[in-house]
């Protein structure tokens, strides 16, 4: 997931400090819930274990999280998060995401597109050489310039000195700056996957519900110089796997948590961001259903998509449920104004007070952007591969002149490697595909900011959107990932020579995107302050023994394997192999409820016990799929592929009477493996920690 989309979404997100109460809690590996955990399980959580844990887990830059399972480089993760992956080497004779796919063999690997995989290697607190860089007196648009120069020097230094990716993260909102250094691979193979069917088994209907029955995982080696990494790290395997009330803790890398906005904040999200993006989604579903109905290869291409945009739109349809209830609404009212109420009268925390102000003033400035912004800057009106690489060439020429600390981030030296992997992408590009999304984005553009609206005009030409997409896909180049590199290599003075369409579209809207993006980052800079202050106040009233809104960054969750109560019916913690095979008699084994043929021919084999799916407290979001379950000895029990649909509210509030994580059960992982797709050199490797 893009981080840029998540601040959209978000209104600006504040990482604040949050008081845990229960099992709640994202954790920062280096601020980990020592005392807690000792307390209420007796667990001595100590750094061993944590440095274990951290360099086993894996994260995604496709979105999403995962682990090594095997000193010989193997990876799992869910079958949603691979799914780009899948998607990118199929073909219509071998659509692999559908189908599944099974690599016997190092041999028969297939290495992916442009998949690139983060390890985090340690943390280093630089708070203080930040803010001492950003005087206080400074504008928004001033301090953003300051702050995002030390902070691409830090990143600059970090990768020079030591070869890793290095990102400093903004935590609290601006109350600390850590600089993150990760280990980067990007040779990844695809050792193995389930049909979609069983991996997704129950579709749309059943996403985000429980129980659930579904083999939600996706296989992976990691290479590097052409061999298997070894390494120094991975998490054994547990055959027996989870149980009932046992304490798990949950690695992963959370993408955006928003759980302490202020009430403007909230309101925004209400009643401007939410209703925005929910109507795109919708829009976007119901144009992807319809295209894929047409034929079948519309519909493997469609797929990965299709699926992302019923994903999301089911997910942001539960946090605006929380966002338009009135007690929810009232209790977070309730405790901003508890905590201003210990503030006022205190000398030393007026400029706290003040901030809440400051902000309320910065999100009405904010308000106006939409949704000029997410359309024009974010993409929006420009659905599709094509646009987007057009940008990036565009503005990688102007960006490249710079010094690297004024830049725009994401075309800073230290994310050069990232980017260039994206843009040189040999990824299949389907022409009559990003008609049919540009198509409609354009329309969608021209019924956000009207018709009539000179840049609308700009952007159509005097075609209507077909006609201009049309003539926009056809005519391109930066289709051929060659056409790309050359371009990209070969300096600004090439890019002038080029006439390329859709680079001169880019171009068209740049000088307007480019300003709103800077009203946007500056805002974004102005309430980051506002914030700091506020959690500063926090830190002197409450402490510093707390966590951060999330950050698609490694975060620590835990809480015992448990069922639930809905609406008075008491909810198990496990389903089993023989609940997959009732569900689907009692639905009829009709779409998307058929089992795929090569589990009924093996349902003889299969131990109708086995626990398939289980549900656990821990505190998890967006981002968290893949992510292991582990025990406390640090082994593998499971892997999270999902919240219910009681989860949903996360984003804002945790609460585990009834929002639960969703898993596989590693013993259903086995088993599957085993005895119905033959797969045992996988389930060997797995239970050993190498290959055999």
């Amino acid at each position: 997931m893009n981080c840029r989309n998540w601040l959209l979404l978000g209104g600006l997100l504040p990482f604040l400090q949050i008081t845990p109460h229960a099992d709640e809690g994202m954790w920062l590996l280096n601020n980990p819930p020592r005392r807690l955990l000792q307390e209420k399980y007796q667990f001595n959580l100590t750094d061993p274990w944590l440095d274990h844990v951290m360099k086993s887990c894996v994260r995604f830059n496709s979105g999403g999280s995962g682990s090594f399972v095997s000193d010989d480089g193997l990876v799992i993760s869910n079958h949603h998060v691979g799914a780009d992956a899948l998607q990118k080497v199929s073909t219509r004779e071998h659509d692999y995401l559908r189908q599944g796919f099974h690599a016997r063999t190092t041999q028969e690997e297939i290495r992916c597109v442009d998949l690139e995989l983060n390890v985090l290697q340690s943390i280093e607190d630089v708070t203080a050489r930040v803010n001492a860089s950003v005087p206080p007196e400074l504008s928004g648009e001033q301090a953003l310039l300051k702050r995002r120069q030390v902070i691409e020097q830090i990143q600059a230094e970090s990768l020079k000195q030591t070869g890793l990716r290095s990102d400093v993260v903004t935590l609290y909102q601006g109350g600390a700056y850590h600089l993150y250094r990760f280990k980067r691979y990007t040779d990844i193979r695809i050792v193995f996957a389930p049909e979609q069917q069983i991996a997704f088994y129950g579709g749309d209907p059943d996403n985000f519900e429980f129980p659930r029955y579904d083999l939600d995982i996706c296989i992976f080696r990691v290479y590097e110089n052409g061999q298997p990494v070894k390494p120094a790290h991975f998490l054994r395997w547990s055959k027996s796997g989870a149980v009932e009330n046992e304490l798990t803790f949950v690695a992963g890398h959370p993408g955006r948590t928003e759980r302490l906005l202020t009430t403007p904040e909230l309101e925004y999200l209400r009643d401007v961001s939410s209703p925005y993006a929910l109507g795109r989604l919708k829009r976007i579903e119901t144009l992807l259903l319809s295209w894929s109905a047409r034929n079948p290869e519309n519909a493997r291409r469609a797929k990965k998509d299709l699926f992302g945009a019923q994903n999301s739109r089911k997910a942001l349809d539960g946090r605006h449920a929380g966002l338009v209830d009135p007690i929810l609404m009232d209790r977070k009212l309730g405790k901003e104004q508890a905590f201003k109420g210990k503030l006022r009268g205190k000398p030393e925390f007026e400029a706290a007070l003040t901030a809440f102000e400051t902000i309320a003033k910065a999100q009405q400035q904010i308000t106006p952007l939409m949704p000029r912004y997410p359309l024009l800057e974010t993409g929006h009106a420009f659905a599709g591969d094509c646009f987007h690489f057009a940008r990036v060439l565009l503005r990688s020429m102007e960006e490249r002149t710079k010094p690297n600390g004024d830049r725009l981030e994401e075309f800073a030296d230290s994310k050069k490697t990232s980017l260039e992997l994206d843009l040189f992408s040999e990824r299949p590009i389907f022409e009559d595909y990003e008609i049919l999304r540009l198509t409609d984005s354009l329309t969608f553009a021209a019924e956000q900011l009207g018709y009539v609206d000179p840049t609308i005009q700009a952007i159509l030409a005097g075609k209507s959107p077909r006609a201009r997409a049309t003539e926009l896909v056809k005519n391109t180049s930066v289709r051929d990932s060659k056409f790309r590199r050359e371009l990209y290599l070969g300096g600004p003075e090439n890019l002038h020579k080029v006439k390329d369409p859709m680079v001169e579209l880019a171009r068209v809207v740049d000088a307007e995107a480019r300003v709103l993006r800077k009203k946007f980052d500056a805002l974004a800079e102005t309430k980051k302050q506002a914030h700091a202050a506020i959690s500063s106040a926090r830190f002197a009233l409450e402490g510093t023994d707390s966590y951060p809104d999330a950050t698609f960054t490694l975060r620590l969750a835990f809480g015992p394997v448990a069922g639930y109560v809905d609406e008075g019916n008491p909810i198990p913690a496990f389903t089993t192999f023989a609940g997959l095979f009732e569900r689907g008699k009692l639905m009829n084994y009709r779409t998307p409820f058929e089992i795929p043929q090569s589990w009924m021919k093996r349902k003889s084999r299969l131990n109708p016990a086995t626990p398939f799916n289980f549900v656990s407290t821990a505190d998890i979001i967006g981002g968290n799929s893949g992510s292991p379950v582990i025990n406390r000895n640090g082994e593998f029990v499971g892997i999270i592929f999902d919240g219910n649909i009681q989860s949903l509210i996360l984003d804002i509030e945790y609460n585990d009477e009834q929002a639960r994580a969703v898993s596989v059960h590693s013993s259903a992982i086995l088993e599957a493996l085993t005895r119905v797709y033959d797969a045992d050199e996988i389930a060997r490797e797995l239970v050993s920690g190498h290959r055999q």
